[in-house]
């Protein structure tokens, strides 16, 4: 079977986060999870071109998309736009639960003032994930303010988070809720989507 890029960087990724979290988001530690994974070194640099940039990029995606995983159920289908938008930012952090040093690392890579912009592009790349499985597929001036809005809740609740050591997270996922509640007044916002059927 011959696998995709995705799959290679995936393999790649998830062999490298077993060192990550004591080595730190360095070149030589993908390089050698690229041997580990069972390929060539140079294959690290073939799927990975701008590197480090590209594999904390990848890393985001391979988070969004565990988090869609999480979220592909009836319960999730129940809720209001409100509540999925919430249980989708709670499952993406559960998701990387296991991983929580290289976030942390990931965020203070990406803290650098010349890397703030594409930190900002992967965050909202995030919302806009998050919003669509949710059911909002709208184009207008709201499509821009809604994952605005949610970019700066997946800020700051991540931060919490990552700081946070009560039991299961309990009290970043009040602060998320928190969040969601009072300082975006999501109601205002969610009441101009029009329903529609999202399939995934």
């Amino acid at each position: 079977m011959t696998l995709t890029t995705i799959e290679i960087q995936d393999k790649i990724l998830e062999t490298a986060l077993e060192d990550i979290s004591f080595d730190g988001w360095n070149w030589s530690v993908i390089e050698n999870a690229a041997v580990n994974a069972g390929y060539e070194k140079n294959m690290a640099e073939a799927v990975f071109p701008e590197k480090i940039w590209d594999c904390l990029s990848h890393f985001a995606d391979w988070a969004d998309r565990g988090m869609l995983v999480a979220l592909d159920n009836p319960e999730f289908d129940a809720l209001r736009i409100r509540g999925k938008i919430e249980l989708a930012v709670k499952k993406r952090l559960d998701f990387l639960s296991a991983h929580k040093e290289a976030v942390k690392l990931s965020s203070s890579y990406w803290a650098h003032p010349f890397r703030k912009f594409q930190a900002m592009k992967i965050i909202w790349r995030t919302a806009d994930v998050i919003w669509e499985k949710a059911g909002d597929t709208a184009k207008d001036y709201n499509h821009y303010t809604k994952r605005g809005l949610l970019s700066g809740v997946i800020i700051s609740t991540t931060l919490v988070w990552l700081s946070d050591e009560s039991e299961n997270h309990a009290d970043s996922y009040a602060f998320l809720h928190r969040r969601i509640e009072n300082v975006l007044q999501f109601g205002k916002v969610v009441s101009k989507i029009k329903p529609s059927k999202v399939s995934g």
